[in-house]
């Protein structure tokens, strides 16, 4: 069961499992493609317990892709948490590089302290905090970098802006790594057959400025001359990046910058 499964990153991830697993999806905005799908269930986090959907169709596993209200999300993984302790099921949850966004020396891995700045953030760190009190077996943190890929809200948003004539918003001193939705789609896939436990970091191995990658990505589009508008967050670099230590994937299931730039552009 995917919650959140009509936004971005649920909607890839249940194109990816649905020819191999039983999949079912949440969506909140009503939409004639999710309203004639008996796969997908309208559901509101603000308003809709959540544990009538988990009682009726007792999902072996959850994936947590939602958006949307903070106080609502912690709510809501509260209420799955208690589920999971009376079931046989077991969540997977995509949280942030942002639950290290106070940290700015250095990448951080799996088991570092997690501290943040950002409302975003800390509204992650509560709902990992409140799944680590689980037994292991019951769930997996995914940590994601910037996301983009092809047709990508990110890469969307660049040709947007750029046809608009309007600046990006870029940070020259931000160190950051990234991945695209196709390379972690593939990455889920590998960890729920495998039936993972712990915490997993799934950017690209090497790291980039933010504005260079922004750069590098414009150039493979064939942008002509785009404007950027340079943010200046400290006087000296600072990452926002999530790497491996100790869960390290297969190579096939790794990716680059280089990588991230090319899929940008390329299906």
């Amino acid at each position: 069961m995917i919650l959140g499964a009509s936004g971005f990153l649920g909607g890839e991830l249940y194109r990816e499992l649905h020819p191999f697993y039983d999949v079912y999806g949440t969506y909140h905005t009503p939409h004639e493609k999710f309203d004639k799908n008996q796969r997908f269930i309208e559901w509101d986090l603000e308003i809709d317990p959540i544990q009538f959907i988990l009682q009726d169709l007792k999902p072996d596993l959850i994936i947590s892709c939602l958006k949307g209200n903070f106080a609502g999300q912690v709510r809501v993984h509260e209420e799955i948490s208690e589920f999971l302790l009376t079931h046989e099921s077991k969540i997977i949850y995509i949280s942030s590089a942002n639950v290290f966004d106070a940290f700015t020396n250095f990448p951080s891995y799996e088991y570092d302290k997690t501290l943040s700045e950002s409302i975003y953030g800390r509204s992650k760190i509560k709902i990992e905090n409140n799944l680590m009190r689980l037994p292991n077996a019951l769930f997996t943190i995914v940590r994601l970098p910037m996301v983009f890929g092809y047709n990508s809200p990110k890469v969307k948003e660049i040709k947007l802006l750029h046809d608009l004539d309007a600046p990006l918003e870029v940070f020259p001193n931000v160190v950051i790594n990234a991945t695209t939705h196709q390379k972690f789609t593939q990455q889920l896939h590998y960890i729920i057959n495998r039936d993972l436990e712990g915490t997993y970091h799934l950017g690209s191995t090497d790291l980039i400025h933010h504005k260079e990658l922004i750069e590098e990505i414009c150039e493979a589009l064939q942008l002509e001359v785009p404007l950027f508008k340079n943010v200046y967050s400290s006087n000296r670099d600072r990452y926002i990046a999530v790497l491996p230590k100790f869960h390290n994937l297969p190579e096939h299931l790794t990716i680059s910058i280089e990588d991230v730039i090319y899929n940008s552009v390329k299906i």
